[in-house]
């Protein structure tokens, strides 16, 4: 029997090997990095900065950069190898067996394995709905959490949906939170493709946890950079639960302290080429019968494509594309309940990557509808 940690390695591997692959699937920004993260990339190197550690909660210089663009003043800032390592240190501190995790369905798998690595039972909301306009809604949240309920986890723009929550729901989570005791978890990995986004930490500072990422907006995900952001009593919590005791990267480290020193300008560009590219995916679906963008607009760097209603399997359009060099993502990596329903496709990528994917839709979506023996998909 095949092992399947190697199997999903291997399937990762491929990718990696495959010739200018277009990497459409995990919300990884592709635009050419911007000269200042370059140059600081590169001084690093030359002044051979990687051969000592880094400080074990990260640079000051970049902790305080970090909660400055939060807007968090007060807050500190941890530095951990990616926005995924800020999580699965959170769970380690709070969940443990007989506490629950309460998140929503979709929403971004890892820390729901943390959670229940630790022991914790996982409960997943159901918003795949226009119902509730694909959100969770403060009366799902409260009739879903109690005294036993150690962390509420709520991604921000909603990753794979894109829907973004109002300030005031913000704080009606935050709310309910406080009441039944848990633990806000605030995931704001894609906040800075949303409009009008408010970090939890401004509802309730002393009961809130923001994480970020730098893979998204700044590109850095083959680096591992992210942070937890924090009032100073969860801060000192959870940094005596760290496993990087070492510090994060000092290369990915230089590059996110440059990025953030020219993010207004950076990120302008970026959302031009972003809105461009949805713009350019929505008009291609439309052209395609039975395709539909259930969330629009998607405050995220991606578009959930729904192909039930072309009678299209997620998995067969995804097979399709990986044929011709590109990757998109099948809807059963965020969600088992829903994942039969859709794709999803990253825009945060050069304008010629998703003319590609445009142009081979209508003779993809054919050929998806006629096959059935697939390999496995991660």
């Amino acid at each position: 029997m095949a092992s399947p940690a190697l199997t999903r390695n291997r399937y990762f591997d491929d990718l990696s090997a495959t010739p200018d692959l277009i990497w459409l699937g995990q919300n990884t920004n592709h635009i050419e990095a911007h000269p200042a993260v370059r140059a600081a990339m590169i001084r690093a190197v030359e002044e051979n900065a990687f051969n000592a550690y880094a400080p074990p909660l990260g640079f000051e210089s970049l902790r305080a950069a970090i909660t400055a663009d939060l807007g968090t003043p007060g807050a500190e800032a941890l530095v951990t190898e990616g926005g995924v390592n800020a999580l699965a240190m959170v769970c380690r501190a709070r969940c443990r067996p007989g506490t629950t995790f309460v998140t929503t369905d979709p929403t971004w798998k890892w820390p729901c394995l943390f959670a229940e690595q630790a022991g914790a039972t996982v409960i997943e909301i159901p918003i795949y709905d226009p119902a509730c306009q694909y959100r969770l809604t403060p009366e799902a949240l409260r009739a879903h959490v109690d005294e036993r309920t150690a962390i509420i986890y709520l991604v921000d723009p909603n990753n794979p949906l894109g829907i973004r929550y109002t300030r005031a729901e913000i704080e009606a989570f935050a709310a309910i939170a406080r009441e039944c005791g848990a633990l806000l978890v605030h995931d704001c990995t894609y906040r800075d493709f949303a409009e009008g986004h408010h970090p939890a930490l401004l509802a309730d500072p002393e009961n809130t946890i923001v994480s970020l990422s730098f893979s998204k907006w700044l590109g850095l995900a083959g680096l591992r950079i992210g942070a937890l952001v924090a009032a100073p009593a969860l801060f000192e919590e959870m940094a005596a639960r760290t496993t990087s005791v070492l510090g994060a990267s000092v290369i990915a480290q230089r590059a996110a302290e440059a990025g953030l020193s020219v993010k207004p300008a950076w990120m302008a560009e970026v959302r031009r080429i972003d809105r461009a590219n949805k713009a350019m995916i929505a008009e291609a679906a439309g052209r395609v019968a039975g395709l539909a963008l259930p969330v629009l607009p998607s405050h995220g760097n991606f578009l959930v494509l729904e192909t039930v209603g072309a009678g299209i399997r997620p998995e067969a359009l995804v097979e399709c594309y990986r044929r011709r060099g590109i990757m998109i993502r099948q809807g059963t990596y965020h969600t088992a309940r829903f994942g039969d329903r859709f794709v999803k496709v990253s825009t945060s990528v050069p304008t010629p990557w998703v003319e590609r994917f445009c142009d081979l839709l209508p003779g993809l979506a054919e050929e998806a509808r006629t096959l059935n023996d697939l390999p496995p998909q991660f």
